[in-house]
Parts: structure tokens; C-alpha cells; sequence
């Protein structure tokens, strides 16, 4: 069983930063996808930044420069720094994983429980 556990939510002020992490635990064979999704209330989950294998990284536009997706592969952790939020990044944060585990031949979508991340004076 895969786990993707995250941490680092919380409440900043406008302009202010957080960053999330998120970590994948199980027997995993490969990553072939990391990535953070958000929902806001009322709202569809949408894609806020992703690294597909090779490094290939992906921005919602509204985040580009603000927002840095990155991943430590030796730990399986995935992190996304959050500079100069705004009210509008309210949302739930969650991480998600394309993987494949060890002797399974299909690929799979896992997801975390979600962190909720608040941007409010």
C-alpha cells in the first residue's frame, strides 16, 4: 500500500510564504509523476504544479513566479514553496503520484488526505 502523507499547511498572511511537503511511503518502484492539486470551496480541483520523470515541470499560470515545485528523490518527498501568497491560494492543497509499485506492471494515481492552506489578514 502507497501512502502520500502531507504537511506544512497552515495560515499566512497575504504576501506571506508556507511551504508544503508531501511523502510518499510504500513499496514503490517508480515515480513517474508528483504533483500538487488545490480546491477551493465551491470550486473544481485544479493542477498547481507538477514534475513528470525527467524533470518536466508544469505551473498553473496564476502561480508561475510565485510557486516552486520541487522533489528530493532519495526521500520520495515533494515539496511546493508558496511565496507571495494570495487570498485567492486559499484552498485545500493536495499531493498526488503517478506510480507504479514493486511487482505491480500497472501504473497507478495515488493521493493525499489534503492540507488546508488559509490566506487571510
Amino acid at each position: 500500500q502507497v501512502q502520500l502523507v502531507e504537511s506544512g499547511g497552515g495560515l499566512a498572511q497575504p504576501g506571506g510564504s508556507l511551504r508544503l511537503s508531501c511523502a510518499a511511503s510504500g513499496m514503490i518502484f517508480r515515480i513517474n509523476a508528483m504533483g500538487w492539486y488545490r480546491q477551493a470551496p465551491g470550486k473544481e480541483r485544479e493542477l498547481v504544479a507538477q514534475i513528470i520523470i525527467g524533470d518536466n515541470i508544469n505551473y498553473l499560470d496564476d502561480v508561475k513566479g510565485r510557486f516552486t515545485i520541487s522533489r528530493d528523490n532519495a526521500k520520495n518527498t515533494l515539496y511546493l514553496q508558496m511565496n507571495s501568497l494570495k487570498p485567492e491560494d486559499t484552498a485545500v492543497y493536495y499531493c498526488n503520484a503517478n506510480l507504479r509499485q514493486l511487482g505491480n506492471s500497472k501504473d497507478f494515481i495515488s493521493w493525499g488526505q489534503g492540507t488546508q492552506v488559509t490566506v487571510s489578514s
